[in-house]
């Protein structure tokens, strides 16, 4: 059976949810930085595949209101909108890579030619064994941000990008303070 992780967020009014510089209607507005941080730090903690169950307490005099009757659909399109968003930065990081890929490879192939280059023309050994080991550092230099990319960069943000997602449907419900 699966856990479920339940947050109560108690706000004052359903204007403290939102970013009170976003001026578009309260279904499609940014949350609040100090919520947003709130909200995903509370995520973080639960289990990967416990369900995630948001319940936002409001005083009963604000219950009527159109900002709160909307907050539901503003935390779900809040979060998908940052889901989709990681989603571009990794393809961004993907693509950056690929391209630094095939600029360390080609940097390695041509230190790799030069070795060989030294091999046939230089004379003095200590000068030659310099060069080629320098050479041979920067080839594999040249792939070390391609390497860094594809082992370690992306998995926090696939990380981040599952954990919006769950955010983005997560059941969220407004109530009264008791």
């Amino acid at each position: 059976m699966t856990q479920t992780h339940a947050m109560e967020l108690r706000l004052k009014a359903p204007e403290q949810l939102f970013n009170t510089l976003d001026p578009t209607p309260f279904d499609e507005r940014d949350l609040d930085e100090k919520a947003e941080r709130f909200i995903v730090g509370w995520a973080q903690d639960a289990d990967r595949d416990a369900d995630l169950r948001l319940m936002i307490l409001l005083p009963p005099d604000h219950m009527d209101s159109a900002a709160a009757g909307s907050m539901p659909d503003a935390v779900h399109n809040y979060f998908a909108y940052r889901a989709e968003q990681t989603r571009h930065e990794l393809r961004e990081l993907l693509r950056i890579g690929w391209r630094a890929l095939a600029i360390g490879i080609v940097v390695l192939l041509a230190c790799l030619g030069a070795i060989r280059f030294l091999d046939l023309f230089a004379t003095a050994p200590t000068v030659r064994q310099l060069a080629q080991e320098s050479l041979l550092i920067l080839g594999w230099v040249a792939n070390w941000r391609p390497i860094e990319i594809f082992l370690y960069d992306w998995w926090p943000i696939v990380r981040r990008h599952r954990l919006l997602k769950r955010l983005a449907s997560m059941p969220v419900e407004v109530k009264p303070i008791a």
